[in-house]
């Protein structure tokens, strides 16, 4: 098995794709977006992600990677593209339906298709169904009857890299192999056992999808806890990091950090595929889901109150990607507080992100917006607001920010030591 199918280049199959091919695979990465395709045909990544760039290169230069618009005959086919949701939060599905059906005239017997998009639980079998409706003349698995005959092997495998460490991950990460038969598991396996080093734990499609939600939906919950602490102690004046960082201290207590909300394409996503399959249980996921979209609503109102004491106040935002050291904007709450400061009547801001080259598409069109550096942010700003703590943000000493009236939704000032290097005001959230 080495010629093998990637649909979809963005951030879990380009680095999955690279990394295959790395591997002596020959790789066909597919893409909608044509500046995608050019940019890989090119040898460039179309985002940041440490070293990524370097295997990329080799890839291509070695003739192991090229995209295209439309897939072709292989061995294995990935399936790595969005699952979002719609309105009502359900799950939009589209992506997924689209690529089944454009590798299901190129499927033959002796084919492995695998979905990687974290999907509703019922994905799998759903993808299965479409393929055997396009292709009667071949033979594919159903759910667990591991005595049918079949052609197809069909399996569910569910990413888990985190952003700023992908090709560490991808490698030493254990992978759930959901197979729709033990046949379809081992198959998988054997394809990922090229480069993973950590362990393959086998079980059914219907499981692994449910695993993968199941892990962002801890993390979710866990992060609306340390979220709706840091709006109690904004409201009764306990400054939350400092609590935090002492109730850890409790050998059984491990609170996780608030932010300004939560981003990315999963946790503020998966979650309600979970909720939409069975909403009267999962009350708990609900809410959780529900205190995490609200923060960056109590920090714009913090801001508010703030801005409110300047004629034309001047506001620095300090990050706009979901999370800290990543270029991803998708879902991102600190691009959303900017966005919706950008609304305001009289208002001046100041984007300060250094790992976003120009303003995000949905800022370019205000004009009461710039992208900044730090030194500028800080030199004409009135009002500070700390929304993601990228790694040279938290080299900033809070006595920068002195004259400033400070909002700190992402931790970056600690308690100041002294007396004198408190900022004039500063809200932590």
């Amino acid at each position: 098995m080495k010629k093998l199918c990637m649909v979809g280049l963005g951030y879990i199959g380009l680095p999955t794709a690279a990394m295959f091919a790395s591997r002596g695979f020959d790789v066909v990465g597919v893409d909608i977006n044509p500046a995608v395709c050019e940019a890989i045909n090119e040898g460039r990544a179309h985002f940041h992600e440490p070293d990524l760039q370097m295997l990329l290169s080799a890839a291509v230069s070695t003739h192991r990677l090229r995209a295209q618009p439309e897939p072709i005959e292989a061995d294995a086919y990935i399936i790595a593209v969005p699952t979002p949701f719609r309105e009502g939060n359900k799950p939009d599905m589209t992506y997924v339906e689209a690529a089944t059906k454009s590798i299901a005239p190129h499927v033959r017997a002796g084919s492995l298709v695998i979905l990687e998009s974290t999907s509703p639980v019922g994905s799998t079998e759903a993808m299965a169904a479409t393929l055997a409706a396009a292709r009667p003349d071949l033979r594919f698995p159903t759910l667990k009857d591991n005595s049918a005959t079949i052609d197809v092997h069909v399996a569910h495998c569910p990413e888990r890299i985190l952003p700023g460490q992908m090709l560490r991950e991808l490698v030493a990460n254990d992978r759930i192999i959901g197979g729709m038969t033990d046949a379809c598991s081992k198959a998988a396996q054997e394809l990922y056992a090229n480069f993973v080093s950590g362990r393959c734990h086998f079980t059914d499609a219907r499981t692994a999808e449910f695993v993968k939600l199941t892990e962002n939906a801890f993390r979710d919950v866990n992060i609306a806890f340390a979220n709706e602490l840091s709006m109690i102690c904004d409201r009764i004046g306990v400054d939350v990091w400092a609590a935090i960082q002492l109730a850890n201290r409790h050998p059984r207590v491990n609170i996780l950090q608030p932010g300004a909300g939560v981003g990315g394409h999963c946790i503020a996503v998966d979650p309600w595929f979970i909720v939409d399959a069975a909403p009267e249980e999962s009350r708990l996921i609900r809410t959780a889901r529900e205190v995490n979209d609200h923060k960056p609503m109590h920090v714009l109102n913090s801001i508010r109150r703030h801005a409110d004491r300047f004629k034309t106040p001047v506001i620095a935002c300090y990050g706009v990607t979901y999370k800290p050291d990543v270029d991803d904007l998708r879902e991102s709450p600190a691009l959303h507080i900017v966005e919706e400061i950008a609304r305001w009547e009289n208002v001046k801001i100041l984007v300060c992100d250094p790992f976003i080259e120009a303003l995000p598409k949905s800022l370019v069109a205000n004009k009461n917006v710039r992208k900044v550096d730090a030194a500028t942010a800080l030199k004409e700003s009135d009002i500070a607001v700390l929304l993601v703590s990228h790694g040279s943000f938290r080299q900033i000493e809070a006595n920068q920010f002195l004259n400033k009236v400070v909002v700190d939704a992402a931790g970056l000032l600690s308690a100041p030591r002294r007396v004198e290097d408190a900022p004039r005001s500063v809200s932590r959230l």
